[in-house]
């Protein structure tokens, strides 16, 4: 059954720690992901993506940095190495 995982960009940011929101392995991390990348990344991967740049991630609710939605039936961890890895790509190419 698919449903909607929320993605936010600190997930991938290399800068922060893990207790600090980054949600993949620093390997894969990259510094400052912007919302578009993170978008074009996520549908290099093979996804359905959904932009809110509106929303705040709550232990960030001062930035405005963003979030997408990804519609899969896939587990969360395995869409966020996928994204990450299409991130590290597009960034090495960039």
């Amino acid at each position: 059954m698919k449903r909607k995982i929320v993605v936010w960009p600190l997930y991938f940011d290399s800068r922060r720690s893990w207790s600090e929101g980054r949600r993949v392995p620093k390997r894969l991390a990259v510094e400052k992901p912007t919302l578009e990348l993170l978008a074009r990344a996520a549908r290099a991967a093979g996804y359905d993506v959904e932009v809110d740049p509106e929303a705040r991630h709550p232990s960030c609710w001062f930035e405005s940095n963003g979030r997408i939605l990804v519609t899969t039936d896939e587990p969360k961890t395995l869409v966020l190495r996928r994204i990450a890895a299409k991130l590290r790509e597009i960034r090495a190419i960039t």
